[in-house]
């Protein structure tokens, strides 16, 4: 009995762009960023066009593909390993839990120049700058009540929000005074 044919280049492709999808899930489980998982895929999928006369066929491609793309994706991990710039687990916990902190006192620094600002308001605009987040048709009765239209009101809306944007970026600007 005479070895099988190789697979024609052609449809090698077909099967690799059927199957890319389960390859990239089961890197993905080996993998901790899709970053990597896109490495490994194309490293991969370079040996398995090396490696094409080793494949029996077209049912033989899913299992022996994963193969290669666990081969590679255990040589990407080893390199990662060895590099000294990578983190450690720990070392990569401690910077995340330090950027949501900074995050989170950006966040109150905002809220308080946001503070600072609708403070510095007329009452009457501070009201209608607060009205949409109020729900139930604030803007509408305070057009009532004012006797303008709806849409002259989100006119005046719109400029006095891009007022609170300068004064907060103006305020968080300025220094800290402790």
């Amino acid at each position: 009995m005479s070895p099988p044919a190789p697979l024609a280049e052609s449809d090698f492709l077909r099967l690799f762009v059927k199957n890319e999808e389960a390859l990239r899930a089961f890197a993905r489980v080996l993998l901790p960023t899709w970053e990597s998982v896109d490495e490994v895929i194309q490293e991969a999928s370079v040996v398995m066009w090396r490696k094409l006369t080793q494949l029996e066929s077209a049912e033989s491609f899913l299992p022996w593909a994963k193969v290669i793309v666990r081969f590679e994706a255990l040589r990407l991990r080893r390199d990662f390993a060895r590099d000294r710039h990578v983190f450690s687990e720990e070392v990569l916990e401690l910077l995340a839990s330090e950027a949501t902190r900074v995050e989170e006192d950006r966040w109150e620094r905002e809220r308080d120049a946001l503070a600072v600002c609708l403070g510095q308001l007329a009452p009457h605009h501070r009201e209608l700058v607060l009205a949409p987040y109020a729900g139930g048709g604030q803007v509408s009765r305070i057009a009532e009540q004012t006797g303008r239209s709806v849409n002259s009101l989100y006119k005046l809306l719109g400029r006095l929000r891009e007022k609170l944007v300068v004064c907060v970026e103006t305020t968080l600007a300025a220094p800290v005074r402790s």
